[in-house]
């Protein structure tokens, strides 16, 4: 049976108002090599980039037109620190990963060689962390682990009982429980009530209401940009 979980990271897209300077950002201070950057799939006027991280994962820029005439604003749409607050569902800071700690104090060196500052290690516990600042107001981190996350010891009753999470609750989120439905599960219905990407009502009701294999083919870009 398939796994019901993803396996990891694929991407982590950021929106840029200077594809240029994220990318000098990413691939020198950081050492992620630059993959792909293409007109943005069904978007016109946008470009995407990926950048490759060694886990084979990818960290991904994407600009789009007028993106810099929306304000970017501490508190509000950025954290500024790793204990700043932004809006409810905005990314709070990027937290990459380091082998160990010989491999986190190199990288600290290297963010530093570039002039950028680099605070820490801070010691988690079960990771250690060096916080620094990207472009456009990015904040960023990399950690190293340090000791299995034991959930009996790092999932505090007191915390939970702060959350509003019940012991019922609790155990159900520690123990997720598989998925019994029949295949292919349907499209659900439009449901004002659960989440949904931000179309228009209507835009998103038809958008449902297509058959998956039309959105596949209408929606596909399957050949790089660039022939063999």
């Amino acid at each position: 049976m398939p796994t019901q979980q993803p396996d990891g990271v694929h991407h982590i897209a950021i929106m840029s108002a200077d594809m240029k300077a994220q990318l000098t950002f990413f691939t020198q201070v950081l050492g992620f090599p630059l993959v792909g950057l293409f007109d943005m799939h069904g978007v016109p006027g946008g470009k995407h980039a990926f950048l490759k991280m060694a886990d084979d994962s990818f960290f991904s820029v994407v600009e789009l037109d007028g993106v810099g005439d929306i304000p970017a604003t501490i508190g509000i749409t950025h954290s500024g620190t790793g204990a700043g607050k932004s809006a409810a569902g905005t990314m709070q800071h990027i937290a990459f990963r380091a082998p160990d700690e010989a491999g986190l104090l190199a990288l600290r060196n290297r963010i530093r060689s570039h002039g950028v500052p680099a605070i820490g290690p801070i010691g988690h516990g079960f990771c250690k962390s060096i916080y620094f600042a990207g472009p456009e107001g990015l904040t960023l981190e990399v950690s190293t682990q340090m000791t299995p996350l034991d959930p009996a010891r790092w999932v505090d009753p007191k915390v939970l009982e702060a959350c509003g999470i019940s012991g019922e609750e609790a155990n159900a989120m520690l123990n997720p429980a598989p998925c019994v439905a029949a295949e292919p599960v349907t499209q659900p219905a439009y449901d004002p009530a659960v989440p949904n990407m931000a179309y228009p009502a209507e835009a998103l009701k038809m958008i449902l209401a297509t058959p998956d294999e039309a959105i596949t083919a209408q929606g596909s870009y399957n050949e790089p940009p660039v022939p063999a």
